[in-house]
C-alpha cells in the first residue's frame, strides 16, 4: 500500500459549529482534547445542531487558550464569533454549578449550564431560545454503544464515537460520482461536509471501509463502523444553504444497510499526541461492509459518464 500520512486535523470545541484546523491533537480516551465538550440545547434538554440549525455552521468557536487542546480534564474558555453578532468570550462554568439533564440521540446525561449570556447570545442568533450547557467530568461522559464498546468506553458529546476519519481519495471518488449524476453543478463538495477529526492521504479510493486497527503518530484506533452520514453534509458550511449532495450520490453509491455512509468512526486503543504528516499504518484489515464494493464504487468514480441514447 501507498504510505500514507495524516493530511490535516480538525476540532470541534461546541458541537454543530465551525470546525477548526490544527496541526496537533491529543488524544484522549473519549477523543481529542477540548473537542465537543460544549453543545447547545432546547429549553427541555434536547440537543440542537445544525440537523435542526444550519446556520450554525456560520459560528465559529475557538479555545482562548492553545493549552487547553493539549489534554486537561477543565476544557477550554472560549472565543465565539458569528456573523452580525459582537464577539462572545465563555468561560468554563465552575464545577460547583448545579447540573441539568438533556438528551443527546435519546440519551440522558447531566452537563453544566454556561451563564445565562451565553445562551441569550445565541438565542438572538438564532431567533429561537437554547442553551448552552459544558460536559466535564469523565463519569458524566455517555457510554459508547456496548455493540462498538463492551469495555465501557465513554465518549463526550459527539454523536456516537470519539473520531472520524476520512480519505482524500475517497472524496475525490465521490465527488467524481457527483460530476456524472444530475446534480453535478453542486459539486465538488469539501472534506469540511463531512466533519471529520483525521484526514488522511496517500490511500486508494475507500480502503478505509476495510480497516479495523490503525496506528496514526503515538496513538492506536480500533475502526468501530462506518459513519453513516445525515442532512449535515448537504450543507454548505460557508453559507449555511442546503442542496441535495452529497446524499444523494452516496444513496446510490454508498449505502451500507439502511446507512448512507461516508468515513469510518474510530475508538482509540491507545492515547497519545497525533500530528499533521504523521504516517498512518493499517495493523489489522477485514472484509468491506459496503453494500456495493469499494473497488465497484471506485471503478464508477473514474468511468466516463454514458451519454443518453
Amino acid at each position: 500500500m501507498t504510505s500514507m500520512t495524516l493530511a490535516s486535523l480538525h476540532l470541534y470545541p461546541v458541537k454543530a459549529l465551525a470546525g477548526i484546523t490544527r496541526e496537533e491533537l491529543s488524544v484522549e480516551p473519549w477523543g481529542p482534547a477540548a473537542d465537543r465538550r460544549w453543545m447547545l440545547t432546547s429549553p427541555d434538554g434536547s440537543e440542537v445542531t445544525q440537523r435542526e440549525q444550519p446556520r450554525l455552521a456560520l459560528v465559529r468557536a475557538v479555545p482562548l487558550s492553545d493549552d487547553a487542546c493539549g489534554g486537561g480534564p477543565g476544557g477550554a474558555a472560549l472565543r465565539i464569533t458569528a456573523p452580525g453578532r459582537e464577539p462572545l468570550e465563555v468561560g468554563v462554568p465552575p464545577a460547583d454549578r448545579e447540573t441539568v439533564p438533556v438528551r443527546l440521540f435519546g440519551k440522558k446525561l447531566h452537563v453544566v449550564p454556561a451563564d445565562a449570556e451565553a445562551g441569550d447570545w445565541f438565542s438572538a442568533y438564532l431567533g429561537t431560545k437554547v442553551l448552552l450547557v459544558h460536559l466535564d467530568a469523565p463519569q458524566r461522559r455517555r457510554l459508547i454503544d456496548p455493540q462498538f464498546a463492551p469495555g465501557g468506553q465513554t465518549v463526550s458529546l459527539a454523536d456516537g464515537f470519539p473520531l472520524l476519519l476520512t480519505a482524500v481519495s475517497s472524496l475525490d471518488a465521490l465527488n467524481s460520482l457527483i460530476a456524472q449524476g444530475d446534480h453535478a453543478d453542486e459539486g465538488p463538495v469539501p472534506m469540511d461536509r463531512f466533519r471529520p477529526s483525521l484526514v488522511v492521504t496517500g490511500s486508494p479510493p475507500w480502503a478505509e471501509d476495510r480497516w479495523r486497527r490503525l496506528r496514526v503518530g503515538e496513538a492506536v484506533f480500533r475502526v468501530a463502523k462506518p459513519c453513516g452520514r445525515c442532512v449535515v453534509t448537504t450543507t454548505d458550511q460557508t453559507s449555511g444553504v442546503r442542496g441535495k449532495e452529497p446524499l444523494r450520490t452516496l444513496a446510490r453509491h454508498r449505502r451500507f444497510g439502511d446507512q448512507l455512509v461516508f468515513g469510518q468512526n474510530l475508538i482509540p486503543e491507545r492515547t497519545g499526541r497525533v500530528r499533521s504528516g504523521d504516517s498512518v499504518e493499517v495493523l489489522a484489515q477485514g472484509p468491506s461492509s459496503a453494500a456495493s464494493t469499494p473497488s465497484t464504487a471506485a471503478a464508477a468514480a473514474v468511468r466516463p459518464k454514458r451519454p443518453r441514447p
